[in-house]
């Protein structure tokens, strides 16, 4: 009864053969395995080739850039061979300055020897010196007496000149202008200082014939004075005051001598007062 139900179930009886076969076929294949290797995991075996991997890579960093990665032949010879080319850059370079420097120096004594042909001052000392070239030995007379002449020309000819005649040029130029300007000035009329001023003349009362009074107040005449508006102010009780203006020359006419004479007319005029006085 049992067994009939077990056949009709799925299950693996004989598991064990096949895992022992299995194992038996990898040990015959990778050979034998010794008892703690067993024990390992695939996770250990990983860790240890990490672990390897990092050493190795330390240990190449520390071949490269340690202290004594130069210190060998190879390194040595390198370094001088980088040396002697940055030595052979610079020596071409000086020599490139030295070249230019050469042809900067040449083309200013080229530029010296012509000045000094063409200057008047080399031409007209050139018969003083002694040298004499191949090629004058051979002109014709008529030349060579020819060169005495134009070096008499060249020798009247003052190339420098004298100062005593452009400064008294200059002497002249300057009394000229001087003179101009005294002129110019003494025809530019002078300017007049002149003021503006405003007179308070008071009457002694209210009958006083204000008309009369400012007719003796204008009928002031003097030089340099000028009578201008008038009007006629309140003060109280009925009586007014003049209140008149006018221009004098500060030169010619003073406040004391307008009131002078104002107060002259005593029947009408009790007193002269500045109510404003402006220069203009």
């Amino acid at each position: 009864m049992t067994t009939n139900f077990l056949v009709h179930e799925k299950i693996w009886f004989d598991k064990f053969k096949y895992d022992d076969a299995e194992r038996s076929f990898y040990e015959r294949m990778n050979g034998p395995v010794p008892g703690p290797s067993r024990q390992e995991n695939g996770a250990t075996v990983i860790l240890r080739d990490i672990a390897r991997a990092r050493e190795n890579i330390q240990k190449s960093l520390a071949g490269s850039s340690g202290p004594g990665a130069s210190s060998g032949p190879g390194g040595d010879h390198s370094e001088l061979a980088v040396r002697i080319a940055s030595l052979e850059v610079e020596n071409q370079n000086l020599r490139g300055v030295v070249q230019d420097l050469q042809r900067a120096v040449s083309k200013l004594e080229a530029r010296l020897s012509a000045l000094e042909k063409s200057s008047p001052t080399h031409r007209a000392s050139a018969p003083q010196t002694q040298h004499v070239s191949p090629m004058r030995q051979v002109e014709p007379p008529a030349k060579k007496a020819a060169a005495p002449a134009e070096d008499d020309e060249d020798d009247d000819i003052d190339l420098f000149g004298s100062d005593e005649e452009e400064d008294k040029e200059a002497a002249r130029l300057r009394e000229e202008r001087l003179r101009q300007y005294a002129e110019k000035k003494a025809r530019k009329p002078a300017l007049v200082a002149k003021s503006s001023i405003l007179l308070d003349v008071k009457p002694w009362d209210d009958e006083t014939d204000m008309a009369r009074l400012e007719a003796c107040v204008r009928s002031v005449q003097l030089d340099g004075l000028v009578w201008g508006a008038s009007k006629l102010v309140p003060v109280g009780y009925g009586i007014r005051k003049l209140q008149i203006q006018c221009v004098v020359e500060d030169d010619k006419v003073g406040t004391d001598l307008l009131e002078e004479e104002i107060t002259k007319f005593e029947e009408h005029v009790q007193s002269v007062d500045i109510a404003a006085f402006n220069k203009i």
